[in-house]
């Protein structure tokens, strides 16, 4: 393989051909993927309404007063199929907080990807029952994904990787665009039927 081609393969596969704009002097493990997200929570009880009663995440744990962060709070840690947490929520400095305000600087959003189209479509009608905003759908290229803002504000991707043989790339295998078209949710949906 040429220092140019990057089928990366990670734990459980390839994470994707694109070829990067611009190499690392010093290139990270092609393995390395993100584990999990842990955030603040103003309030565990009401972002596990969102996660678990919504979305369907399993409960890995659940306590209350732990110490951490030279605090006491609440934590929560969730999980898809059996991992030990794919998101993580504590109250140690956030406890009865407001979202995050515009104009300061962290996190912008977390991406879940779903291992299906089907699964993505399942994830919209779940938040459609629920009476859930949705805040933006879009097709990406590489992907479709619905956005929407959790209970505390974060804002959150719910994403379906399409093959990687349809991904948009140039002839020099880097990515040829990622913002695109609003989706057709109705289109979605039907993955269902």
């Amino acid at each position: 393989m040429s220092a140019g081609e990057h089928h990366v393969q990670a734990p459980g596969g390839t994470q994707g051909p694109i070829v990067p704009v611009a190499a690392a002097p010093r290139p990270v493990d092609p393995g390395v993927r993100v584990g999990h997200v842990h955030l603040r929570t103003s309030d565990i009880d009401r972002v596990k309404t969102f996660y678990v009663d919504i979305l369907g995440f399993d409960v890995v744990n659940e306590a209350r007063g732990i110490p951490g962060w030279g605090t006491t709070g609440d934590i929560l840690f969730l999980s898809a199929g059996g991992y030990h947490h794919h998101l993580g929520f504590n109250t140690w400095k956030s406890a009865g907080g407001g979202p995050q305000p515009d104009g300061v600087t962290g996190l912008h959003h977390v991406a879940l990807v779903y291992p299906s189209r089907a699964g993505l479509a399942d994830a919209v009608r779940r938040l459609q029952q629920a009476g859930w905003p949705l805040r933006q759908w879009s097709d990406h290229g590489t992907h479709e994904a619905v956005y929407v803002s959790d209970p505390d504000g974060n804002d959150v991707e719910l994403m379906w990787d399409r093959p990687f043989e349809a991904w948009p790339l140039d002839a020099a295998g880097h990515l040829a665009g990622e913002m695109g078209p609003e989706i057709d949710l109705d289109d979605l949906l039907a993955e269902l039927d």
